[in-house]
Parts: C-alpha cells; sequence; structure tokens
C-alpha cells in the first residue's frame, strides 16, 4: 500500500482556480525557491524563517488572485485559501511602511517578474494616464556617481515585449563625482518629481531582438551606459 502524502503544488492550483485540499503536504514558491511544508498554515515569521531570512530584516509579500499584499511578522497564512499562489521577500531598507505603498497597477511578465524578484529590491508596476512604467528602487550604481544607487524607471509600450523598451530614468538625478558633465541629458516630470532622462538609444549592432529582449536585458544595457558613462 503506498502511504505518501500527496504533495500539492500551490501556485499551480491557483493558476487553474482549483480548491486546495487540506491534509497534504504543500509546494510553496518564496522568491525563487521552493519548499514542501506539512502544515497548511503558517506565519509570516515562519515562512521567512523557512527561507533562510532572519523576519526582522525582511518583509514578506504574497501574490494572491494576482495582487500583492504584505503579510506581517505574526499574520497566518492559510495555503488553502483561494487563490494564494507565492511569497516574495524584500529586504528590511524599505521601512515605516514605504513597502505597503509599492504600486502593482498590472501584471507583469512571468520573465519580467523572475528578473525583478533576483534583484532582491523594491518595484513596482504603475499605470498613470494610461502609461505603464516599471521602477526598481535602490538600484545599485558604479562607483563614481554622486549616490551609490537611486530609483529608476523605463516605460512598457502597449506593444512590449515585441516592442523596445528604450531610455531609462532616474531619481535622484546623477553626477559624476568627478565633475564632468553627463551628456544627453533631460528631466521628466513623473509621480511628483523630476526624474533624470537618459537619452541613449539603441543601434543597429544592439536593436531589439524580439522574443529574446525583456526588461532584463534592457536593464543590462542600462548598466553598461552607467559603467561607459565613468570611462568618458
Amino acid at each position: 500500500m503506498n502511504n505518501a502524502i500527496e504533495v500539492i503544488g500551490i501556485e499551480i492550483y491557483a493558476k487553474e482556480g482549483k480548491q486546495v485540499p487540506i491534509g497534504r503536504n504543500y509546494k510553496i514558491r518564496i522568491d525563487k525557491t521552493q519548499y514542501t511544508v506539512s502544515v497548511h498554515k503558517m506565519t509570516g515569521r515562519e515562512i521567512l524563517t523557512l527561507d533562510g531570512k532572519k523576519p526582522e530584516q525582511f518583509i514578506l509579500r504574497q501574490k494572491i488572485r494576482g495582487q500583492v499584499v504584505r503579510i506581517e511578522l505574526d499574520q497566518v497564512v492559510d495555503f488553502t485559501a483561494p487563490g494564494v499562489e507565492r511569497f516574495m521577500t524584500i529586504p528590511n531598507e524599505v521601512t515605516e511602511g514605504e513597502a505597503d505603498l509599492m504600486r502593482h497597477d498590472f501584471e507583469l511578465m512571468q520573465d519580467d517578474i523572475t528578473y525583478l524578484e533576483s534583484l532582491n529590491l523594491p518595484y513596482e508596476s504603475v499605470v498613470e494616464a494610461g502609461v505603464r512604467r516599471v521602477l526598481i528602487h535602490g538600484f545599485p550604481l558604479p562607483k563614481g556617481y554622486n549616490v551609490d544607487k537611486a530609483s529608476v524607471f523605463v516605460y512598457l509600450s502597449p506593444g512590449y515585449p515585441d516592442t523596445q523598451i528604450d531610455m531609462a530614468y532616474f531619481y535622484p538625478a546623477l553626477s559624476r563625482a568627478d565633475g564632468k558633465l553627463i551628456g544627453a541629458l533631460s528631466l521628466s516630470a513623473f509621480d511628483g518629481k523630476n526624474w533624470q532622462q537618459w537619452s541613449r538609444h539603441r543601434t543597429s549592432t544592439s536593436a531589439w531582438r524580439i522574443g529574446e529582449d525583456s526588461l532584463s536585458t534592457h536593464m543590462t544595457l542600462v548598466a553598461d551606459w552607467l559603467n561607459q558613462e565613468l570611462l568618458k
């Protein structure tokens, strides 16, 4: 007789709209790692500890029915509740309610979510006047600028991912620590701030490749712009 207890992947069940049964083992995803647990309820503290993180140093968020909500340390999460998909963590540098203000106005592609979560940085997907932006907070900058990290956003056009991402916008404004001027910059108003637009465009050798390029490859290009600027 096979007495093995069935393992239920709650993310799969949520996406298929199926009810998760009680009395099983459950596979849950925290960031990019899968864990199997034998209970159907855990606190936020227990989930963070399972992932090897010190609870007081991280913020836990849960994706449920396509929405992202914060889970407090002593809040109980029921894996059998309808729509529970997965969990994401953010270092607790974003405190005093800032993480609760992270906006997720539209659903990102899974590849983009995977990339953003790999950064372990707070991010937002914001729609304003019908325009979609992805914001990354605390984006690290190479040594040689006036700050070591900044917020950055890019536009996602209606045709994305078949149409390219262009340029990048930083706040606060970047300058070189050595005082040399940075060319092709301008200001763009958004969210009550003046963001610094870096007018950097793809060339024939870096043309957008449909099916290959995405937010991840564009941000790799942005990082290269930052490094190349310091070599001028």
